[in-house]
């Protein structure tokens, strides 16, 4: 007996393979088979005529870290078609706790949607721990974050490391490497580790290869020196061989529109001459960070404490300021998504509207918020191009990742106005780009979203559909599958996913999440 067929679709396997019409046999949490199955026996049938079924979505870019644990059912993940997530990008992350719990815990402020949920773990094994105990709805694997193995190591101050704290780092994320982190992430724009020189991050590749892990890079600028940031990322990957993504490609301020394909070229060279190199991107003009990251590095210097009490001295704001009077994008183009207490007022208005309302500058109005509420606040930040992120998408070593999170619009993560990357960046994929004339291929577009990032991350036997895989299946409607999300009201499912499967049983049927939690959490050995 067949516990569930899913019958009369159109099979993508995610290889990049032809569609072919083909019924889907899961028993258990595994693949039975693929093939014409009529007649035979199953407990259920999902009806699948006119849908594509694909393997879930593998989104090797997210920061669901702590949003996994306030609403575990993954809601704005899972309803658009992913079955994994890769958490600790970005060098942001919550373990090992090794320093100051909540000197850590302010510098991964991007990442704390509900101060509700405690960290009670030290170290990679008691997080993930944590996780098992919450039942996700999706599987996940987890890097392992710069930030926190330099605090622990080196602390909040703008110095390098030395060798026993280069040691010390080695030594920690090897125990988590050890302990099955898919690899370790860095972000070269957040303090403290855009302290970090080439050497530390060598050491970290250099560890990440000796355990055959990757190591994914925020790299230091996506603006002036986007190119000099992925001759970095290239360095250490051609220094230690390790696996190497770049994340979230693109080039902010129009007049660096016109980088990406420049730093396309520059990683075509690079896996030309042999180096393990790939890249995430995301279908949107516009990306979300914390507004602290436009700040220079010296302001950040010593932790969230230090640079609050530094903002509101005359001097610091008046040198701030005079930076950022060149920035590569205005104020109108920056929005304000988040900030810890809430506040109607300010979230879904740009910068330089809340300015105007005050009759002060924008560069007052932002540095004030920083002042009041450090690394907890978000934006999102315009000024992309169209152009660049075709070519990002359609390049063969371009993998989907959302760069957003797991969010529960009726819960405590569902505050502000997030990133509608959160809520549809798959669905947004297939029907602006694959749908559109000359758009990408539907079975190289689901590619991208499946065993393309399942490999990058090592996630063995995962985003395909195959006899004896893991039943972890997304159905939709190829015509029909669309992002309801936008940016002035992003909490909206997306249309056309037909059923959302992880591990054979099913999460999502029709756009409703029917509140089963069979997550994995995912190590890998």
């Amino acid at each position: 007996m067949i516990d569930l067929l899913i019958a009369g679709g159109t099979v993508l396997d995610g290889t990049g393979a032809a569609p072919r019409r083909a019924d889907v046999a899961v028993t258990g949490r595994h693949v039975a088979a693929i093939g014409d199955l009529a007649g035979r026996p199953a407990a259920r049938t999902i009806d699948a005529t006119g849908q594509v079924v694909t393997p879930g979505f593998v989104d090797v870019h997210t920061h669901s870290d702590l949003t996994l644990l306030s609403g575990p059912q993954a809601h704005s993940a899972v309803r658009q078609g992913v079955t994994t997530v890769v958490v600790g990008n970005c060098g942001l992350g919550v373990t090992p706790v090794a320093a100051d719990r909540a000197a850590l815990r302010a510098a991964a402020g991007y990442l704390d949607a509900d101060p509700a949920v405690r960290w009670d773990w030290s170290d990679l094994p008691g997080y993930l721990a944590a996780l098992e105990a919450a039942r996700p709805s999706v599987n996940v694997a987890a890097l392992v974050a710069h930030i926190p193995l330099r605090a622990a190591a080196v602390g909040f101050g703008d110095r390098p490391a030395g060798a026993a704290e280069l040691d010390r780092m080695r030594g920690l994320l090897g125990d988590a490497l050890a302990a099955g982190a898919a690899g370790v992430s860095t972000g070269l724009v957040y303090a403290p580790v855009c302290y970090a020189r080439e050497d530390e991050l060598e050491a970290l590749g250099r560890t990440a290869a000796a355990h055959g892990r990757l190591f994914a890079w925020h790299v230091r600028d996506y603006a002036d020196g986007l190119l000099d940031s992925v001759r970095q990322a290239l360095r250490v990957a051609t220094a230690t061989g390790c696996r190497t993504q770049i994340s979230h490609l693109a080039a902010v301020g129009k007049r660096n529109h016109g980088s990406v394909a420049r730093a396309l070229e520059l990683i075509d060279d690079a896996r030309a001459a042999g180096a393990d190199v790939a890249f995430d991107v995301y279908p949107y003009l516009a990306g979300n960070a914390p507004l602290a990251q436009l700040l220079p590095a010296w302001a950040q210097e010593g932790g969230e404490e230090p640079m609050r009490a530094r903002l509101a001295l005359r001097d610091v704001r008046a040198r701030v300021t005079a930076g950022w009077r060149d920035m590569p994008n205005s104020w109108d183009v920056i929005t304000v998504s988040r900030v810890p207490d809430g506040s109607e007022d300010v979230t879904g208005r740009t910068v330089a509207d809340l300015a105007t309302t005050a009759g002060t500058d924008p560069s007052r109005v932002a540095l004030d918020l920083l002042a009041a509420h450090g690394n907890g606040v978000q934006i999102v930040a315009g000024g992309r191009s169209e152009r660049d992120l075709l070519d990002a998408l359609t390049h063969p070593a371009a993998v989907i990742g959302s760069d957003g999170q797991a969010l529960d619009p009726h819960g405590p993560t569902g505050r502000g106005v997030p990133h509608p990357r959160s809520y549809g960046c798959y669905p947004r994929l297939f029907a602006e780009y694959v749908r559109r004339p000359g758009g990408l291929d539907l079975a190289e577009a689901v590619r991208k979203c499946t065993s393309a990032p399942a490999e990058r991350a090592g996630l063995a036997g995962r985003g395909v559909l195959r006899p004896g895989a893991v039943a972890d299946i997304a159905v939709f409607d190829p015509a029909r599958i669309a992002d309801r999300a936008t940016f002035a009201a992003p909490q909206q499912y997306p249309d056309g996913i037909r059923a959302v499967l992880v591990g054979g049983r099913p999460v999502v049927e029709d756009g409703v999440h029917g509140g089963a939690r069979p997550g994995e959490i995912l190590r890998t050995p």
